[in-house]
């Protein structure tokens, strides 16, 4: 991996391998890199993966099995902005499929229990709007979605 930049590091319990393969199936941009192996002597058995170099959308992640003694929370989610309804409904069923669970206001966690955020790109500006009529009726909009409805939003900017 390069060394400039950041890398985000995701700790799984024996499923870097397999989460690293399901992100990069996901995203467009991805590839896996170099996978390293416990050796004898280290504390998971000797031969199994320590370590998963990815790439998804462009962005450097590192997956290790460190073992059960972390796991994911909604304190750290990824955020992946989204042109239109297809982009987000694509994102939405691809992380909530195979046990992935929707959440409120576009929040949810795939299957390995990794929090994700599928935003429309332009919700910011949407509830950043100088009219606070305008950002206070899409605020209340999406706080009463799970999965963003893109058109629900723009009805809600224009007060329709």
């Amino acid at each position: 991996m390069a060394s400039d930049g950041f890398t985000t590091c995701l700790w799984f319990d024996g499923r870097a391998e397999e989460a690293a393969h399901f992100y990069v199936s996901v995203f467009k941009n991805s590839g896996i890199g170099e996978v390293a192996r416990y050796p004898e002597g280290a504390p998971q058995q000797a031969g199994t993966v320590m370590t998963v170099e990815f790439t998804a959308n462009g962005q450097r992640f590192l997956a290790l099995n460190g073992g059960p003694q972390f796991t994911f929370t909604e304190a750290v989610s990824f955020m992946i902005f989204c042109e239109d309804q297809e982009e987000i409904d694509h994102y939405w069923a691809e992380l909530t499929a195979d046990g992935g669970e929707p959440g409120p206001c576009g929040w949810l966690k795939d299957r390995f229990g990794v929090s994700w955020q599928v935003v429309p790109d332009r919700l910011q500006s949407m509830i950043t709007d100088p009219d606070p009529a305008r950002a206070a009726r899409v605020t209340e909009a999406f706080m009463a979605m799970s999965k963003f409805d893109l058109a629900a939003l723009d009805r809600a900017y224009a007060g329709e």
